[in-house]
């Protein structure tokens, strides 16, 4: 029975992996900011008799990682699996985002995560093997108009733990990025949720507006056919039982695609496909939203 730790269980990936760790018989510990918020967790839990445990954990506040981890090892003894997948998301031009904002997506996305495993990493060593997995996301291989901040942490997500792999393996730990393209999650509920054609308090006079209302009217289409969480709560599963020599796991079709086109092509090409990915060449070129 190994011992997991994830990061953002309230829905979406979190809840998928903690579900799909403790049907493997697992110890999990399922973290969320905002346990009351755990609800759905606990049903799917008590409908198939699962046994979890639900912890309170705000990635943001690192000075709070350190009794968690102290109480899991007390009670288990070790930490095998460390989950990164609390994320956030922020849609808007880098140019209209606030300071804060940027700031908050990187403090969750990639301060969260790197200082978790950093805390993880002692008592992986003293165990001599452990798996950290990071929920990245195709923008951590393609950047996107409209997706900056979010890009740029997990960018910077991808990049800290190819060369983290390099200084751990010495222990036998492992670590892994998962790449997922578009899944029916919450992380697009502070955009999409007020109904409105763009994000809540954007600014009128953008000279963006046109294509953020673009870009988030086709998330809009798109969200409602995003493939299911579960898929990549069974692939966590799947790369804690791996051997640890694949660092990047695309966790669809569609991501084994855009890496393969990504990692393949000279920039030239890179931009074609990113721009046509985006469906954003009528905003290179100057011209007006398709819609107008």
């Amino acid at each position: 029975m190994a011992t997991i730790l994830i990061t953002g269980c309230n829905s979406g990936f979190g809840m998928a992996g903690a579900l799909a760790f403790a049907r493997n018989g697992d110890h999990v510990y399922a973290t969320m900011r905002h346990p009351d918020k755990a609800g759905p967790l606990r049903q799917a839990a008590a409908r198939e008799q699962l046994n979890l445990h639900i912890k309170s954990l705000d990635v943001t506040l690192a000075a709070t990682f350190g009794d968690l981890i102290q109480q899991i090892i007390d009670e288990t003894g070790r930490i095998d699996v460390l989950v990164n997948n609390a994320g956030i998301l922020r849609s808007g031009a880098f140019e209209d985002l606030s300071e804060q904002a940027i700031r908050e997506v990187m403090e969750t996305n990639y301060f969260g995560p790197l200082l978790l495993t950093r805390k993880v990493l002692p008592q992986m060593r003293k165990q001599r093997g452990g798996y950290i997995i990071m929920i990245s996301s195709l923008s951590g291989i393609a950047g996107l108009a409209g997706d900056v901040s979010y890009t740029g942490s997990k960018f910077a997500l991808e990049g800290a733990t190819e060369a983290l792999r390099h200084e751990i393996d010495r222990w036998g730990i492992k670590v892994a990025l998962v790449q997922a393209a578009l899944y029916a999650t919450n992380i697009f509920a502070p955009d999409l949720s007020s109904g409105s054609s763009l994000p809540k308090d954007y600014p009128l006079d953008s000279p963006y507006r046109s294509l953020i209302k673009t870009k988030l009217a086709g998330l809009r289409d798109k969200l409602p056919d995003g493939l299911d969480p579960r898929v990549v709560g069974k692939l966590l599963v799947t790369i804690a039982n791996s051997d640890g020599t694949q660092l990047r796991w695309p966790a669809d079709d569609l991501s084994t695609m855009v890496s393969g086109t990504i990692f393949g092509q000279s920039d030239a090409d890179r931009d074609a496909f990113l721009r046509n990915a985006a469906g954003t060449d009528w905003w290179s070129e100057g011209k007006d939203a398709p819609d107008s």
